[in-house]
C-alpha cells in the first residue's frame, strides 16, 4: 500500500451560487490522502451543492476543481469513478436489485475488457456487506430493506468501488446510533489505515469532531473557513456558521458541543 501523502483534490477560486445568492466565493482548498474532512453549514449553505460539484455531478460555475493533477472535466467517466466515489444524500431504488447486485455495480469502472464480475469482485462485494453488517441481506431485494439497511448497502457499494477520494453527503443519515458510530469509525479507519481521503457533510458535530482531522465551514453567504479541526471547530466559529450559539464541554478525552442560550 502506498502510504505517501498525495494531494487528491484541489479547488482554485471555486464559486457556487443558487439563483442570485452566492453560496461559496473563491474557495482555495486542498484535500490530501489520509485526511478526513467534515463540511459544516446550516441548511441551504451549499454543502450538497459543493459535494455534487466536486463529484462532477454539477457543472463547475467558476474556478477549477482538480482531481490529482487533472481538471475534473478532463477525466473520462470510468477513470473518474476509479478516483472518486460519491454517496448522495437521498437514495431511491427504483428497480428490484438484490443487495449483492447493488454492491457489485460499483465494480463496473474496473471492467475495461469484460462485463461479468470476477471472483475477486464477488469477494470484495461480500466483504463490504460484511463490514457494514448487512451480509445476511445479500440476496434480499433492496426495496424490501429499511432505510438504514439501504444506507448501509449503499456505503458497502462505496467500499467496493475502492476510490481514494470519498465524497459523502450525510453518510450516517437514517442509521441507528450504533451504526452511526460504527460507520463514522469505519471512515476514520479508512483514512488512517488505507490512506483514503474523506469529505463528508454531517450535522452531528460531536460525531464529526471525534473522527475528522479537518473541517470546512460554509457560512452560506460566500464566506468559508477551512483547516484542522482544533482550529476550525471552535464554539465561536461553529456558532457563527450555524447561526446559533454553542457551548463546548470537555468530557474526558471527548469534546461535546451543546446548544447555548
Amino acid at each position: 500500500m502506498n502510504t505517501a501523502t498525495q494531494v487528491l483534490l484541489t479547488t482554485s477560486d471555486l464559486s457556487l451560487s443558487a439563483g442570485k445568492r452566492v453560496l461559496l466565493d473563491a474557495l482555495q482548498w486542498q484535500v490530501k490522502s489520509g485526511e478526513c474532512w467534515c463540511v459544516i453549514g446550516r441548511n441551504g449553505a451549499g454543502k450538497s451543492t459543493l459535494l455534487r460539484t466536486l463529484a462532477g455531478m454539477r457543472p463547475v460555475e467558476r474556478g477549477t476543481v482538480v482531481i490529482r493533477n487533472k481538471k475534473l472535466q478532463q477525466w473520462p467517466l470510468s477513470a473518474l469513478a476509479r478516483e472518486r466515489s460519491f454517496l448522495p444524500q437521498g437514495r431511491v431504488d427504483a428497480f428490484g436489485y438484490r443487495a449483492i447486485e447493488t454492491v457489485l455495480s460499483a465494480r463496473h469502472p474496473y471492467h475495461d475488457a469484460h462485463y461479468w464480475e470476477s471472483p475477486d469482485d464477488l469477494e470484495l462485494a461480500h466483504a463490504a456487506l460484511q463490514e457494514l453488517d448487512v451480509a445476511e441481506m445479500a440476496e434480499r431485494d433492496v426495496r424490501s430493506l429499511s432505510g438504514g439497511e439501504r444506507q448501509r448497502v449503499a456505503i458497502a457499494a462505496l467500499l467496493a468501488q475502492d476510490a481514494a477520494l470519498m465524497l459523502l453527503d450525510e453518510p450516517a443519515n437514517a442509521l441507528d446510533l450504533a451504526h452511526q458510530v460504527s460507520v463514522m469509525q469505519l471512515f476514520s479507519r479508512l483514512c488512517r489505515e488505507q490512506n483514503k481521503a474523506v469529505v463528508m457533510v454531517s450535522h452531528d458535530l460531536n460525531l464529526a469532531h471525534r473522527i475528522a482531522t479537518h473541517a470546512l465551514l460554509l457560512m452560506g453567504d460566500g464566506r468559508w473557513q477551512a483547516g484542522p479541526v482544533e482550529q476550525v471547530m471552535t464554539a465561536d466559529k461553529l456558532g457563527l456558521c450555524l447561526g446559533h450559539p454553542l457551548e463546548l464541554i470537555r468530557h474526558g478525552e471527548h469534546t461535546l458541543f451543546l446548544p447555548g442560550h
